[in-house]
């Protein structure tokens, strides 16, 4: 059989994946993911998966229910958690943009340990102060005129450009 999980990921992994009253039996977990892992490694069509990692149709069913009950999102925070933990996650290169960054409507609830939180609060202090001193810098070239984020502005017309 061809393993592509070593024990210590699949030590990792396998407590994400839910295991209902009537299945999946958890000794086909494994090779069932490691089953959706060949399936999105190749690029193969599901009916092309080897039978060592079961019946295509039983995989693929499991991914769908896996995808629809937020296993694989549940996964990758699990992961980013986990890396931050170890200090590997770099929060220099994090960047927020309102205009194109929409939070998921779960977000509302998240937790996060207290020296994760202490660095996200300092990034998003440190990009404020960045995004203050150009504010200032244009200010004084003259090149770019700010209407005041209160939403009152020198304009005569009294017409909404809708920027704030």
């Amino acid at each position: 059989m061809r393993v592509q999980l070593t024990d210590a990921e699949w030590e990792f992994i396998g407590p994400y994946l839910p295991i209902g009253e009537y299945g999946p039996y958890p000794e086909r977990l494994r090779r069932q993911f490691e089953g959706v892992m060949w399936r999105f490694r190749t690029g193969g069509q599901w009916r092309e998966m080897p039978s060592e990692f079961g019946a295509w149709s039983t995989v693929h069913n499991r991914f769908r229910q896996w995808r629809d009950a937020g296993v694989f999102e549940a996964l990758l925070e699990g992961t980013i958690a986990k890396a931050a933990r170890r200090g590997e996650v770099d929060l220099s290169l994090v960047s927020v943009d309102s205009t194109t960054v929409r939070a998921h409507h779960d977000a509302a609830g998240m937790h996060l340990d207290p020296d994760t939180l202490a660095d996200l609060e300092k990034a998003a202090e440190e990009a404020e102060k960045a995004r203050q001193k150009g504010e200032a810098r244009r200010n004084k070239t003259g090149v770019t005129a700010l209407k005041p984020r209160n939403g009152t502005g020198s304009d005569v017309s009294g017409a909404d450009t809708g920027f704030d």
